[in-house]
């Protein structure tokens, strides 16, 4: 079914022929006939005319004002792409559902909404510093999705893998240049620039407690710290995905670069590699690893070792954080995490196992034994449990209801109909209280939708049982660890935000409190943590600031207008978690900057404290030293942070 889409533009939407001109608080057009249609997918063409690349969204809603499904997808420059959005998305089952080739990152928020309650949905760019032009071609409800469009044979990519279309100071001219400058950067010092740090990267000036070996946390007057293996205090500053990745995906796209990673001297698995994603497996390369071989030969890796973490501790940085390169551990302090988190062969939603399960104990208990490798290495600072929960990205979620709604006979709906017989003892007792007509007991086995949605008593009684199934999420699987390695802290979770006060049920298990947090400045996510009872460090797992004066398209989860504002941006982010009490530190994503045509999952950002070229960005190398220089006077309330505020720009991501 065509969309007739050129009678339904939103406000402020311009169209001249089949381009449109988008408003910079953003415009698009509506789509008809999605709660009608039996089509499965969203087929369109679109076009972005712009030098940036630009995410957009398709907006499904129901009765209520604010969408019940949100897909944001994103869209390269200047560069025709067909986009295939399947609308069976919209029941919630798939937080990341994959892109195509040409497509960047696809990502799909809120809840659900079954077809025949959609009232409205729409097409939508997000916020921009400046209107939006975009050709737009053959929308169509389809039974089956698009495939990629065809790609030109003008390439986009410079053997270097440095984007073409752009110029920026710094952008590596030839590959002689890039080698010179590697091998620069490899001959400077493996040492910290300050005189009163530790081995470890902790403050002589600051001893706090008696030395354990091992990294450790303190509470003293008020103020969490954590202490390295020497009882120094010890703030936590560094790059996660310290790593030369192979992750910039290719597969049909081989027109686009001017040279593919290969060389007959070269293995495959160091330059080229095949992974399964959800829709077919990608092709990816890595021009990171292809121009260390061009620096320093066969034996880069232990050269680049060596450099990095020179580089790193030249910045004032002290941890490798999450998901770095093992070889790499013991030439600084780091952070890991579980190589897999427990699950059950049933998942409740999405990716929340059926927790009271003996399978999920068992399977706490094998996941745990990864740890007796490092149960004794000082420069581990602790362990995450796991990455940003996949069900915990819809706000307010309540898991209960997705026990109940799960027509599955799983472990915790037993035990919850076994909690209300307990508390209500009577199925007619149950009935007075929610308001309901069951036959029995029995009827809670069957599915049972929206059951919160019933009676003001069903969902506080949903919601009990929902934070006691959150907290044997979180303290089995940390009883298991604790039994294998008594020594390093658990780290947490990393949520990636507090989506609601239940996530914090079983914080006491944990050493320090972890989370994610894309923002100008996280003291108001700090404080929000210990507003809801937690008395633990909090450790910022992964923040960032792009901007689009150098190397890519997108800027990431917070932009600013230069790299000058993105080394502003850091100092005060950072420096403003150390002024908060309770923080542990805070660790950037990442390390390098993502390929400029877009990893395995599509994200293209602007993020790295160093170029594809293996070049630090010299603004934001400053203001880290300049950071870390300050930040244990500042952690220990001796001094403000900095004031210097960045440009801020509206993000291009997904």
């Amino acid at each position: 079914m065509t969309i007739q889409w050129m009678d339904d533009l939103l406000p402020g939407t311009a169209r001249e022929g089949n381009v449109l001109t988008l408003p910079a608080e953003g415009g698009g057009f509506a789509i008809r006939g999605i709660n009608l249609a039996p089509e499965r997918w969203l087929n369109l063409t679109v076009t972005l005319l712009e030098t940036h690349s630009m995410a957009f969204e398709l907006r499904v809603y129901g009765a209520e004002e604010q969408p019940k499904v949100t897909v944001r997808f994103g869209v390269m420059p200047e560069y025709r792409t067909n986009i295939a959005l399947d609308l069976n998305w919209l029941d919630g089952h798939v937080l990341f559902p994959g892109n195509i080739p040409g497509e960047l990152k696809v990502v799909c928020h809120g809840s659900r909404i079954d077809r025949k309650e959609v009232a409205r949905a729409e097409i939508i760019s997000m916020a921009a510093a400046h209107a939006i032009h975009l050709r737009l071609e053959d929308v169509r409800l389809e039974d089956t999705a698009r495939s990629a469009a065809e790609v030109p044979d003008k390439p986009l990519i410079d053997e270097m893998g440095q984007y073409i279309p752009k110029d920026w100071p710094g952008k590596m001219k030839s590959v002689a240049e890039m080698r010179e400058n590697i091998l620069r950067q490899a001959g400077g010092p493996d040492k910290w620039p300050f005189g009163d740090w530790s081995e470890w990267g902790g403050c002589t000036r600051m001893k706090l407690g008696v030395g354990t070996g091992y990294f450790t946390k303190l509470k003293k007057e008020g103020r969490w710290y954590l202490l390295d293996p020497d009882g120094y205090a010890f703030y936590s500053m560094g790059p996660d995905c310290v790593t030369a990745r192979c992750d910039g995906r290719v597969d049909g796209l081989e027109s686009l670069l001017s040279w593919i990673p290969e060389g007959p001297e070269l293995s495959e698995s160091t330059l080229r590699r095949t992974m399964e994603v959800q829709r077919g497996p990608a092709k990816l390369v890595s021009f990171e690893r292809a121009n260390l071989m061009r620096a320093f030969g066969e034996n880069w890796q232990e050269k680049w070792q060596a450099m990095v973490t020179g580089q790193l501790k030249r910045m004032g940085m002290n941890t490798l954080g999450n998901w770095s390169d093992p070889g790499l551990f013991g030439r600084m302090p780091y952070v890991t995490s579980l190589p897999r988190f427990p699950a059950t062969r049933h998942m409740i939603y999405r990716d929340f196992p059926d927790v009271l399960s003996p399978e999920y104990s068992e399977d706490a208990a094998a996941c745990a034994r990864v740890l007796a490798e490092r149960r004794d290495d000082p420069y581990m600072i602790g362990y995450f449990l796991r990455n940003e929960p996949g069900w915990a990205f819809v706000d307010g979620l309540i898991i209960a209801d997705e026990v109940l709604r799960d027509g599955e006979e799983t472990w915790c709906k037993r035990a919850l109909i076994d909690s209300l017989r307990k508390q209500y003892g009577t199925i007619s007792g149950l009935n007075r209280a929610w308001g309901t007509c069951f036959a029995g007991f029995e009827d809670l086995k069957k599915p049972v939708p929206k059951a919160s949605a019933i009676s003001e008593t069903a969902e506080r009684d949903l919601r009990a049982f929902s934070a006691e199934l959150i907290r044997a999420y979180t303290v089995i699987p940390s009883d298991a660890c604790r039994k294998v390695d008594p020594n390093h802290m658990i780290l947490g979770m990393r949520w990636a935000w507090i989506s609601d006060p239940a996530l914090t049920s079983g914080w006491e298990c944990f050493d320090v409190f972890s989370i994610n947090c894309y923002a100008s400045d996280p003291s108001a996510a700090i404080e929000h943590v210990r507003e809801l009872g937690v008395d633990l460090p909090v450790l910022i797992g992964e923040f960032h600031f792009g901007a689009l004066d150098a190397g890519l398209t997108a800027t990431g989860l917070e932009a600013v207008a230069t790299q000058e504002d993105r080394g502003k941006a850091y100092r005060c982010y950072v420096e403003h978690a150390a002024a908060h009490p309770m923080s542990a530190g805070c660790h950037w994503f990442q390390c390098y900057d993502q390929f400029a045509l877009g990893r395995f999952d599509g994200e293209n950002y602007n993020i790295g404290l160093f170029d594809v070229c293996l070049q630090p960005y010299p603004d934001m190398a400053k203001a880290i030293l300049d950071c870390s220089c300050a930040v244990y006077d500042i952690h220990a309330g001796k001094r403000g942070p900095a004031d210097d505020e960045p440009v801020r720009m509206p993000m291009v991501a997904y």
